[in-house]
C-alpha cells in the first residue's frame, strides 16, 4: 500500500491510499489536488482500477483524479450521492451495505457520520491478516488502540447509542487485524477488531449510562 498526501497541507490534510492488488490497483479516498509526478508515479505502478471514498467530506478532487488517470470509475454510494457537486459519467452509484470492487478489496457501507459512510476492507493486509480502511467513518483516536464514532467531529456531535451498536455488529462480521485511518498518525497496527468492539461497548455504556 501507498500513502499519497499533500505537503503543506490543505484543507484537513487527509491523506489518500493506494492499495496494490494482483489484479489491479484502488485508491482509497482522495487529496484535494493531484500533481504531474504523482500521477506518473501511479501510473508506472499499473494505474488504478476504482476510487473509492469513506465519505462526502473527501469526494473533492475525485472527477479530477479519475480524468486525470484515464476516466478511473468513482463508486459512491447511493445514499450520498446528493452530496456530488461536479456530477460525472465516472461516477458508479453501488446500493446495498457490501461491494466487492475487486478479489479481496470490499467495500462496507457502515452509515454513521454520513448514511453512506463507508470503509474499505483489503483481506490481504496486514500480512493476510486483513486490514480495514476508514477513513473517519470510525475515528482512530490517540488512545492507543481506540476508535470513536461522532456524527460531527469539527462540532464534537455524538452518535446515538443504537447507531453505533449497529455499525460494531456489522464490523464484528469483518475479519481484520489493522485499521489505517484518514492521516499518517491515525492508524492501529494490530489487534484492531478487538479494539473496535472496546470502543463501541464504552461508547454505548456511558451514552446510556
Amino acid at each position: 500500500m501507498v500513502a499519497i498526501g499533500v505537503s503543506p497541507a490543505i484543507g484537513i490534510g487527509q491523506r489518500a491510499l493506494l492499495v496494490l492488488t494482483p489484479h489491479g490497483n484502488v485508491l482509497w479516498d482522495c487529496t484535494p489536488i493531484l500533481d504531474e509526478k504523482t500521477r506518473s508515479r501511479i501510473l508506472a505502478l499499473g494505474g488504478i482500477k476504482a476510487i473509492c471514498l469513506s465519505h462526502p467530506h473527501f469526494y473533492t478532487g475525485m472527477v479530477e483524479w479519475s480524468e486525470a488517470l484515464g476516466g478511473v470509475p468513482i463508486l459512491l454510494p447511493e445514499a450520498d450521492l446528493a452530496h456530488v457537486t461536479r456530477p460525472s459519467e465516472h461516477i458508479q452509484p453501488w446500493r446495498g451495505d457490501h461491494r466487492e470492487v475487486l478479489p479481496g478489496i470490499i467495500l462496507h457501507r457502515l452509515g454513521g457520520h454520513f448514511e453512506g459512510s463507508s470503509v474499505l476492507e483489503w483481506q490481504a493486509g496486514a500480512d493476510g491478516n486483513g486490514a480495514l480502511l476508514v477513513g473517519d467513518t470510525m475515528q482512530v483516536v490517540p488512545a492507543k488502540g481506540w476508535v470513536s464514532f461522532m456524527y460531527s467531529f469539527p462540532n464534537l456531535i455524538p452518535l446515538p447509542a443504537r447507531e453505533v451498536r449497529r455499525i460494531a455488529s456489522r464490523v464484528a462480521d469483518i475479519r481484520f487485524d489493522r485499521i489505517y485511518g484518514a492521516w499518517s498518525d491515525k492508524f492501529i497496527a494490530s489487534k484492531a477488531k478487538d479494539g473496535v468492539a472496546r470502543s463501541a461497548e464504552r461508547y454505548i455504556r456511558l451514552l446510556e449510562s
